[in-house]
């Protein structure tokens, strides 16, 4: 499936800005299954420098630099990306999360995919008790990793309501867990912080999910922006599986990768500084389209 995907950021300051710097991840990169075949940024006003380089974690990274004032920023990326993945394992056919969770916490590799990087707390997902408690009756003795996982998704899925004005960014996921609230990001951080609490190793994932719903199909939460779900080590003889804790679903060809980290801190797709103003308005537009379906 080749997807074409038109992603406008719009940034309203208060006051005009007088400097800018500011690291971007909008640029998709190639993984199994994901070949990006072109993407283009475009930034209003034009930057005086913009400096291209790839993250430890692997992700594209433009950092960006604008010293003439202005008071709106536009940053536009136009991607064409060819989505091809082999089907995921059947989850009762993963080893016992014991197994997984002892291999992982053994690895030796400081490799950019190790597990070794995402068993511990981080920015967004500290320790938290209440989360690893919710996620226990998923993982009984022996019981397969990845079904518990599944488990574990389709419980939230039914447990949580999505609700955009719940949450923030900024939001901690003792507040949305406590509202049982939010949005993808919030699902995802605390799948991971309660993944992470029974010692197995879990990322977060950042991309689009496609927009446009077969015939008869319900629009899936989370379309017509940016989209966030979790990925799991299963260990080394299976690897990384993605998991869309929203949606209760595993990951197949609706989902376009974007970045991955420990957290949103990680691969928050606008970062950075501005000198000018603490007022600002933030408008997200996304398309993801299916090329079939625009050539039909």
């Amino acid at each position: 499936m080749i997807y074409d995907i038109h992603h406008v950021t719009t940034y309203e300051y208060g006051t005009p800005v007088r400097y800018a710097h500011c690291s971007l991840r909008l640029s998709p990169m190639d993984l199994p299954g994901q070949t990006v075949l072109s993407s283009h940024l475009s930034i209003d006003p034009q930057p005086s420098q913009i400096v291209e380089r790839v993250c430890f974690f692997g992700n594209r990274v433009s950092s960006m630099t604008i010293d003439t004032e202005h008071s709106d920023l536009i940053v536009e990326v136009d991607t064409s990306i060819d989505i091809h993945r082999d089907p995921p394992p059947e989850p009762a056919s993963t080893r016992p999360f014991e197994e997984v969770r002892e291999e992982a916490f053994d690895s030796e590799s400081l490799d950019k995919a190790s597990p070794a990087h995402f068993l511990h707390p981080s920015r967004f997902v500290p320790r938290f008790a209440p989360a690893v408690e919710y996620a226990r009756p998923s993982f009984t003795p022996r019981r397969p990793v990845l079904e518990g996982a599944v488990d574990l998704m389709r419980r939230i899925r039914a447990d949580f309501k999505y609700d955009t004005k719940a949450t923030v960014v900024s939001t901690p996921i003792s507040e949305a867990f406590e509202k049982r609230r939010g949005v993808c990001q919030d699902f995802a951080h605390i799948m991971i912080a309660a993944l992470r609490g029974l010692g197995l190793p879990a990322a977060y994932v950042s991309g689009y999910i496609r927009t446009i719903p077969p015939p008869g199909k319900k629009r899936l939460e989370g379309a017509d922006a940016m989209h966030a779900w979790v990925t799991l080590w299963c260990g080394a003889d299976v690897g990384w599986v993605d998991l869309d804790p929203t949606n209760s679903m595993m990951i197949g060809n609706d989902h376009i990768t974007l970045a991955r980290g420990r957290d949103y801190a990680d691969i928050s797709p606008v970062a950075g500084i501005i000198l000018g103003t603490r007022e600002q308005d933030v408008d997200v537009s996304v398309d993801v389209i299916p090329r079939e379906e625009v050539e039909a």
